[in-house]
């Protein structure tokens, strides 16, 4: 469930006064769809437009994203699911999408025969709704049907409905869910593990499902039986089924804060604990339990650092034994990215100095042994298990800053693959190059980044930049492929910069602790440095730096603008988090409080309030341009953040403030590729107006 970050409803939009005073006079635009916070949202929308749409190549530039965006030579990435590979389509003539399928002989050709499972279309027009389509939990390993899950306007709220994969259509009197935040997965050929909301009571503080039930086909979902509860303050509960051959195992999960959990074997009606650390996760590969630690694990004497990726044989596991092999173990400069497995081997993506690259393990008469996979040595490396129960085929992507994805397929125990698709360029990169600097942060820790820029940039100070960042949740910023940003930001003549800061996992556990809670402000000391460190380097200067960030880069974006507005000349702040103080009491907001503390502590509020932008906002400072966007429908980060951040910024008599609130998009800002685009170019117009 931690995959879902998010909450069902809205949550304390009451205003709480003091002495018949309101204690935030703003707290009214949390009312999301209310009459009058909406007709004040309309007002700011109208008045960004209206200087943004003026803009010299504002058409232009949105209809070049939008050709991008709905180009037919991107890359149709596709999952095998029984005989077929599914992909998921939007373009001009499917602004909503196609969930469609193929062969991989047609796959293999230039242009593959698709065979259309679901039009979102034609099923948002018939049923008259604005559905977007949240994708597919489909029965192992028969493939026969799924619970799709249907959003109205790109909520994280869904409506699941079963679907039968022959005869591409709803199953009459199937499976149906009414919308909800929900955790779905298949407990056998007629019956699901269901974790949404059953009514009061069966949320957690965050809105997350705090119940797991069992609901057997035919009959109705009241009569569904109880197989787990939580606690109300944890942040939720779902329950899974591990399959391969020769194994089954029915796994309940209690997600007791962000970063930690509980989980139980359930054989039967007994559920028996998996004494694993409370911070680690854990999957299975055949007879094996995988353990990924988030924390150092002391054992006898022995301690296995925080990041490392243990085997265990999982029954002597369960029987007390404690016997690994280690499949992984970091160094100062390496982290765990990721891991997939093929039928006879587990394939570990590692970051070497936020660099890609691969390890192979294959287990066989009792032991793992080793390999490493030749791969590309600069950019992102993407790695996913074609049908783990048939084959030791893989997926592999490759990408940087300036090179188009490549889809390739391989098989485990080989370097030998074949390429299957390439995107082709949408810019001309053939300019510019991609450097990797480090900045010297406050502490003194060096904190990497990437830069990508013309070859021949003059060094003078003049350079219009944009500075992205995230810093949190264990996210790493690993370099990617944006023809939006080549054709908006670098063909015009802009440099782009990624920032590696404390608080995501580019150097694993360490380094997104590094900036937990009281930490925090270590994550925005790196930012700063990164941007100074730009500056000295004479690559930019305070009037033409911009930086952007979205979510917790949203707040990222607000700690910047009011801890160090002379060093910025323009942000873009996407729906963010910006009031700390009732971030925990808006949706999915409680469910954070393992990364930045709670507000409602004294003690954790004091070290809070230093950085939370709506609290330090100064009356008679000076700020840089600042553009909020957010969207009405992101049911996951409350719109009423970056609203009343605007609203306290006018307040104080702030001209340098605009803002934008998409109607549709959820957290995603929008909902299809139409509006995406549109964003698009509404953030770039204002920075190149702003950075002039």
């Amino acid at each position: 469930m931690k995959k879902l970050l998010l909450s069902l409803a809205l949550l304390g939009t009451s205003t709480v006064t003091l002495a018949g005073k309101p204690a935030d006079p703003h707290q009214w635009l949390e009312d999301v769809a209310g009459e009058k916070s909406l007709a004040w949202v309309k007002a700011q929308n109208a008045v960004s437009r209206a200087m943004l749409e003026q803009q010299p190549g504002f058409e232009a530039l949105r209809g070049q994203v939008l050709d991008i965006l709905n180009s037919k030579a991107r890359i149709p990435y596709i999952n095998k699911m029984g005989a077929y590979y599914y992909n998921f389509w939007r373009d001009a003539e499917h602004p909503r999408g196609v969930w469609r399928r193929t062969t991989l002989a047609s796959y293999r050709t230039a242009e593959p025969e698709w065979e259309t499972v679901l039009d979102l279309d034609s099923l948002a027009k018939s049923e008259n709704e604005n559905w977007v389509f949240k994708g597919s939990n489909c029965r192992q390993p028969a493939y026969d049907r799924c619970m799709l899950a249907l959003s109205r306007g790109g909520a994280d709220a869904v409506v699941s409905r079963e679907f039968d994969l022959a005869s591409k259509s709803f199953v009459k009197d199937g499976y149906t869910l009414p919308e909800a935040k929900m955790d779905i997965s298949w407990q056998g050929k007629d019956a699901l593990f269901i974790a949404t909301d059953f009514g009061a009571g069966s949320l957690t503080d965050s809105g997350y499902p705090r119940v797991v039930k069992l609901w057997q086909r035919g009959t109705p979902l009241a009569a569904a039986k109880t197989v787990f509860e939580g606690q109300k303050a944890d942040i939720s509960v779902s329950a899974y089924v591990s399959e391969q051959p020769g194994f089954r195992r029915e796994i309940i999960s209690r997600g007791v804060t962000f970063y930690t959990s509980e989980d139980f074997l359930r054989e039967g009606d007994k559920l028996t604990p998996i004494a694993k650390p409370a911070g680690a996760t854990i999957s299975f590969f055949g007879p094996q339990m995988l353990i990924s630690l988030r924390e150092p694990w002391q054992l006898g004497d022995k301690t296995w650092p925080s990041g490392s990726l243990l085997a265990v044989d999982f029954a002597a596991f369960q029987a007390g034994k404690r016997d690994f092999t280690p499949l992984f173990t970091p160094t100062p400069t390496t982290a765990m990215d990721g891991m997939t497995m093929t039928r006879n081997h587990v394939l570990v993506t590692v970051l070497d100095n936020v660099k890609g690259r691969i390890d192979e393990w294959r287990f066989e008469n009792g032991k793992w042994v080793s390999r490493k996979v030749d791969a590309p040595a600069f950019g992102s490396l993407g790695v996913t298990g074609v049908d783990a129960d048939e084959s030791d085929d893989y997926f592999l992507t490759h990408v940087d800053f300036l090179t188009p994805d490549s889809l390739y397929l391989g098989t485990a125990g080989s370097d030998k693959r074949e390429m299957l698709k390439q995107r082709p360029a949408f810019f001309d990169a053939s300019g510019f190059e991609i450097a990797q600097n480090e900045a010297t942060s406050k502490d003194g820790t060096k904190v990497p980044y990437f830069i990508v820029k013309a070859k021949n940039l003059k060094l003078d100070g003049s350079n219009p930049t944009l500075l992205y960042g995230y810093g949190g949740f264990e996210q790493s910023m690993t370099p990617w492929y944006s023809a939006g940003v080549g054709k908006a930001w670098l063909e015009k003549g802009g440099v782009y910069v990624v920032a590696n800061i404390r608080g995501g996992g580019e150097f694993g556990p360490r380094w997104h602790q590094a900036a937990l809670k009281s930490k925090r402000q270590k994550s925005y000391d790196d930012f700063i440095a990164v941007g100074e460190d730009l500056v000295k380097r004479k690559i930019t200067k305070p009037a033409k730096l911009g930086i952007m960030g979205g979510s917790n880069g949203g707040l990222l974006m607000g700690v910047m603008m009011t801890q160090r507005p002379d060093l910025f000349g323009a942000v873009v702040c996407q729906v963010p988090l910006l009031d700390m103080k009732r971030f925990n009491q808006l949706l999915a907001g409680a469910s954070w409080m393992g990364e930045y503390g709670n507000p409602d502590i004294p003690a954790e509020w004091a070290y809070i309030r230093k950085y939370s932008p709506y609290h330090n906002i100064k009356k008679g400072s000076r700020y840089p341009n600042i553009l909020f966007t957010t969207s009405t429908r992101d049911d996951r980060v409350h719109p009423g953040h970056a609203r009343k951040m605007m609203a306290k910024f006018q307040e104080m008599g702030v001209k340098s403030v605009w803002y934008y609130e998409n109607m549709e998009g959820g957290h995603a800002g929008a909902a299809d590729n139409k509006q995406k685009a549109d964003m698009t170019a509404l953030e770039y117009s204002f920075l190149w107006k702003t950075l002039q």
